[in-house]
């Protein structure tokens, strides 16, 4: 997933995406375990499950969609090759077979990747899904007027990256091959070990040629999910799916498809959402939000009342708060002045200062602490729970700063709890301690996205954060710190600039393996290595807490989204 204040779809999100925060998850639901699975009442099928968002489902096109995993309400319409397992905590970080019989057949040193369609799968109205049509999905994915979804897929098919789309170029892509209606063949430019992963994405979702109306097709995309839209209003603030008749449960092992309606309602604030929630009158007793979580104050008042407490769902998903360094910006060119930093952070006034520690959890690795992405523990720059200020002061002297320096700290104007204000006071307040004068340069949004991710403006040290496209190390580590991801015109994410040939080599390598479990190894031992550089300074991992309905049964959080997954929900 790309940075969610860079961009928007990312629904952690997310929404996952991709953002997708919006759908954007380690341990399921802490607080309510018993409640995971409807507690003693059995879910069953029936009724209307409302879904209560502050952001609207834009883009209801699976080409535009940038998801992790598939999303959340996306995914009860646009099935994949391959989707995320539906199950509560590190179970749920695994990937499995959605509309293939397996999660792909590598060959030719993992750059080839074949898939078999299982029988009998149909759209909405009765047709069969083919090979053809996922082939088709994908090359619309790379149709300028239909832009927005996941990158990889033309970075890593041969072709791609010249490829303008079915509507421009109507020969398609020859790396996509389709034998026959059930296989599909994947033909990438280098190997790619997790492309099972990357198949998960909308992008993979089949799309009916006949039936594709290009930029009008959001308004009602063909299904091959358990519901099919029947409304969409305002570009996606009113959804209403009904089920797909033509859906078979034994064809799709993951998605319950318990509600009879889904009627998703968004651009509500979220202290109205929080408060329906908490109320539950009325048809919000069967209501969910799949992107807005509590705050402080709201989780103190829910804290202390143990009816609503029972109805939190508490997720991690893989995501990381941190300071960024610019080398080549003085003194952060010194490394022993960003070492001194990274030990005079106080994470616990960073913490307080994000919600508290129900709502953060502080990190000292750049990786999110799930098995999934190759989490090893490691301190390099111990600094405590409140800052080591005399081991800061004796780098800062050893680096020609034993009067201590001024520096400046960027960040968002936006009150997100993330890079906003209070965070980059509790920042300047413990650096003050070492000796290190910090003046705060807050930014609107727009322009501290832009001037964060543009190579030349980038300042010397700011507040940033980055959420996973899917729960591995790849595409957490990579598009920071992989040297030929660096993008001088553009939007760079290589914030430190590094291109380190040990690197580059490393990720390279991994990238081969198609063992996912000796991948995340792998990832784990990089991440120490780069972090000895001293680039970044994790500060926190944040912790989801999401209220529902008191009528809403079963309960799934797994470590790959974070949040609650409607494909599992039932409703009184």
């Amino acid at each position: 997933m790309r940075q969610p204040s860079v961009t928007a779809r990312r629904v952690a999100a997310a929404s996952v995406s991709l953002i997708v925060a919006a759908g954007a998850a380690a341990c399921g639901p802490k607080d309510n375990d018993a409640k995971s699975s409807g507690g003693d009442a059995k879910p069953h099928k029936g009724g209307t499950l409302t879904v209560l968002n502050r952001n609207p489902q834009e883009d209801f096109d699976p080409a535009r969609l940038y998801t992790s995993g598939g999303g959340n309400v996306p995914s009860l319409v646009f099935r994949t090759l391959t989707t995320r397992n539906r199950e509560n905590g590190a179970a749920g970080a695994e990937v499995v077979p959605d509309l293939a019989t397996d999660t792909g057949r590598p060959s030719e040193n993992a750059t080839v990747w074949t898939y078999t369609l299982k029988k009998g799968l149909k759209y909405e109205d009765g047709t069969a899904i083919t090979s053809a049509d996922i082939k088709y999905g994908i090359e619309r994915s790379f149709a300028a007027e239909l832009s927005g979804g996941a990158p990889y897929l033309r970075d890593w098919l041969i072709g791609g990256a010249d490829y303008q789309g079915p509507y421009k170029d109507k020969k398609g892509l020859d790396s996509i091959e389709t034998p026959d209606d059930l296989t599909i063949v994947f033909h990438l430019n280098k190997p790619e070990g997790e492309f099972p992963y990357l198949a998960t994405q909308t992008q993979f979702a089949p799309v009916p040629k006949a039936k594709d109306t290009g930029t009008k097709y959001e308004e009602h995309p063909v299904s091959s999910g358990p519901y099919k839209v029947v409304k969409n209003e305002n570009d996606g603030e009113r959804l209403t799916l009904e089920r797909n008749t033509h859906w078979s449960a034994s064809t799709d092992a993951e998605r319950k498809a318990y509600p009879d309606k889904i009627d998703v309602r968004s651009g509500l604030d979220s202290s109205v959402i929080n408060q329906r929630l908490s109320s539950s009158q009325g048809t919000d007793a069967a209501a969910v939000t799949t992107d807005t979580n509590l705050g402080p104050a709201e989780l103190a008042k829910v804290t202390g009342d143990k009816a609503l407490a029972s109805r939190v769902g508490t997720g991690h998903f893989g995501y990381t708060n941190y300071l960024a360094f610019n080398p080549k910006v003085k003194p952060f060119d010194n490394p022993k002045v960003r070492q001194a930093i990274s030990y005079a952070v106080d994470r616990t006034s960073v913490i307080n200062a994000a919600g508290g520690s129900s709502l953060a959890e502080p990190a000292t690795t750049y990786l999110p602490n799930q098995k999934s992405f190759g989490y090893t523990p490691y301190d390099l720059f111990p600094a405590g729970a409140s800052g080591n200020a005399a081991k800061a002061k004796e780098l800062l002297a050893e680096a020609g700063y034993k009067n201590g320096l001024s520096i400046t700290l960027t960040h968002s104007n936006s009150k997100d709890f993330e890079t906003s204000p209070e965070i980059a006071t509790a920042i300047q307040d413990a650096l003050k301690k070492a000796g290190i004068t910090v003046k705060l340069q807050g930014l609107e949004e727009n322009d501290y996205s832009d001037k964060i991710t543009t190579a030349k403006t980038e300042p010397g040290l700011f507040l940033a954060h980055w959420g996973a496209d899917w729960p591995s190390g790849g595409p957490f580590l990579a598009p920071i710190f992989d040297g030929r991801q660096i993008v001088k015109d553009g939007a760079n994410f290589n914030t430190g600039f590094l291109d380190d040939k040990s690197v580059n080599d490393e990720i390279d390598a991994i990238n081969k393996l198609t063992d996912l479990d000796e991948a995340a190894k792998r990832w784990g031992a990089l991440d120490k290595k780069i972090g000895e550089q001293a680039l970044t300074v994790p500060l926190f991992h944040p912790v989801y807490k999401r209220l529902y309905g008191e009528g809403v049964k079963n309960i799934v959080i797994s470590d790959w989204t974070g949040v609650l997954d409607i494909s599992q929900v039932a409703v009184k």
